[in-house]
C-alpha cells in the first residue's frame, strides 16, 4: 500500500537520501533543493514522502498557484531502488486524492511540467487523464487535468 506522509522534522532526512538513476536526474530537482522552495512557499504548499510498507520511497510536492487559481504537481520521484513497483501511479492517485480535498484553496485544475524525454513520466500522467495544454518551452511541456467529483 502507498501512502503519502507529510514531510516533518522526524522524516525530512530520508527524503534527502532518495536517489534517482543518473539518466534520470535532469528530470526533478533533489528534494533538498524542493523543500527549500516547500519553505519558501510554505503558506501555499505541501510537501509529502511517498510511502510503500512503512518505507519512504519517493517524495512529491503539492502547492497552490493562487493566481490562476490551480494546484500544482512538483518534483515527484521514486528512489531509482523501488521503480517499477508501481508506486508512482499510487502516490499519484493519493496526490490526485488530497487536491480534491481543496487544502489551500477552491480549485478542480491540476498542473505539472514534465520533460519532454521523460517517456515513462508522461505515460503515467497521461494514463491519470492529464493532457497537453500547448504551454511549454523547449526542454519541458504542461499537461492538466481537471478532477471530477
Amino acid at each position: 500500500m502507498t501512502e503519502l506522509r507529510k514531510i516533518t522534522e522526524d522524516n525530512f532526512l530520508d527524503a534527502f537520501r532518495l536517489r534517482l538513476s543518473p539518466e534520470q536526474e535532469k528530470f526533478v530537482s533533489h528534494p533538498i533543493r524542493s523543500l527549500a522552495q516547500a519553505y519558501v512557499y510554505r503558506d501555499q504548499c505541501q510537501p509529502f514522502g511517498i510511502y510503500a510498507d512503512g518505507v519512504m520511497v519517493g517524495y512529491v510536492m503539492v502547492i497552490y498557484d493562487y493566481d490562476v487559481p490551480e494546484y500544482d504537481i512538483w518534483q515527484m520521484m521514486i528512489d531509482a531502488s523501488q521503480q517499477g513497483r508501481g508506486c508512482g501511479g499510487d502516490a499519484l492517485d493519493r496526490v490526485l486524492d488530497y487536491v480534491r480535498t481543496k487544502p489551500f484553496g477552491p480549485s478542480d485544475r491540476v498542473a505539472l511540467t514534465c520533460s519532454r524525454e521523460n517517456d515513462r513520466a508522461l505515460r503515467l500522467y497521461k494514463s491519470r487523464g492529464f493532457t497537453e495544454t500547448g504551454a511549454g518551452d523547449e526542454d519541458e511541456i504542461e499537461l492538466s487535468l481537471t478532477l471530477g467529483i
